[in-house]
């Protein structure tokens, strides 16, 4: 028979390993808008990027969609989010311009000025 005890520490640890899979603990994250807007902007081909991107082994990078940030001018946007840093948003992105993103800013480090919202 399992104890309370032994089936909490189950749970537990069950808990951790969803949060580390899903990678809630990542240092760097990307938020795509996917607010109706946005989707109709071009948002689910540059959310597909990303996805295939860590399907193909970008690590330590969570993945997730925002809601309306009220800019449609410059929509699709992306924001990324790097811990100690400034968080960036970038404005009118392409799938070209999330594939620059994933190339440039998340492996190299690199902060595309000239896509940024400021």
């Amino acid at each position: 028979m399992v104890t309370p005890l032994e089936l909490v520490k189950k749970k537990r640890a069950e808990a951790i390993n969803r949060i580390i899979s899903k990678g809630y603990l990542s240092s760097k994250r990307v938020y795509v808008g996917m607010a109706t807007c946005e989707i109709a902007a071009g948002s689910k081909e540059v959310m597909e990027v990303f996805v295939n991107a860590i399907k193909k082994g970008l690590a330590g990078v969570y993945l997730s969609q925002k809601g309306c940030a009220g800019r449609c001018n410059l929509e699709p946007t992306v924001e990324v989010v790097e811990e100690g840093k400034i968080p960036i948003k970038y404005g009118k992105v392409t799938p070209q311009k999330a594939q620059g993103i994933i190339e440039r800013h998340l492996k190299n480090g690199e902060v595309i000025k000239e896509w940024m919202i400021e």
